[in-house]
């Protein structure tokens, strides 16, 4: 079953669809849920792509397909080709009559600096940042301003955007941002010995964190970079 905000949302996408051919923008959705930032619309658009009610668009900018039609109250099986009647009667809008712009773009949460020694939930909504749909896979992303030079051997620098997938497991060997007994976030490869986390840094000026399995908490594993040049 959809929660009620995430049916609201199909509802919205579908009509908007239907009307115009075109995908209403993150701010337009954010305003007819009526949700305080952007950050709760990409949650339930990522929600809904996950349970295979909508898909994101290639190489096009806002660009959704509604995959399965939302019910009145509850969720939708998929719909045949010409099985509803009132469906055939309405034609659908065709997705070739939807403007292609050069550039697919995203916007995703900025919470900040990876070593501002706050966690990341308390960082929230702080800002948007656009990015190129490439750069990301399935599921919710957000971005960290990479602060200080640990990771500098993993090719990660001072200033970098760190494009996170939000994920609370990932495996030995991955780049994760890891909460640090609810108060420091911080970049690192991800290694598990002997019962303890040690989370290693790149760059042989600085040694091996570890802690205890308890103290640590994998917010989520790092996607992409983007970076400035100036």
């Amino acid at each position: 079953m959809l929660t009620r905000k995430q049916h609201e949302l199909l509802r919205f996408i579908q009509t908007r669809l239907d009307e115009t051919g075109i995908s209403p923008s993150f701010e337009e959705m954010k305003e007819a849920l009526d949700l305080k930032s952007k950050s709760g619309v990409h949650r339930l658009i990522s929600a809904l792509e996950e349970r295979g009610f909508i898909r994101r668009l290639p190489n096009r900018a806002r660009a959704l397909e509604v995959l399965r039609r939302a019910d009145e109250g509850s969720t939708a099986p998929p719909v045949p080709a010409a099985a509803n009647n009132n469906l055939a009667a309405s034609p659908q809008p065709s997705t070739r009559n939807v403007p292609q712009p050069a550039n697919d773009v995203i916007e995703i949460p900025l919470h900040g600096r990876i070593a501002a020694g706050v966690p990341i939930e308390a960082l929230e909504d702080q800002a948007m940042l656009p990015v190129p749909a490439a750069l990301l896979g399935s599921g919710e992303h957000y971005a960290l301003e990479v602060s200080g030079d640990s990771m500098i051997e993993a090719g990660i620098l001072d200033g970098d955007f760190a494009l996170v997938k939000r994920t609370g497991t990932a495996r030995d060997g991955e780049i994760v941002v890891a909460l640090i007994r609810g108060e420091e976030a911080t970049l690192k490869y991800l290694r598990r010995e002997g019962g303890m986390v040690r989370l290693d840094p790149a760059n042989a000026a600085y040694e091996p964190q570890i802690y205890g399995p308890d103290e640590v908490e994998v917010q989520g594993k790092l996607a992409g970079l983007l970076r400035r040049y100036h």
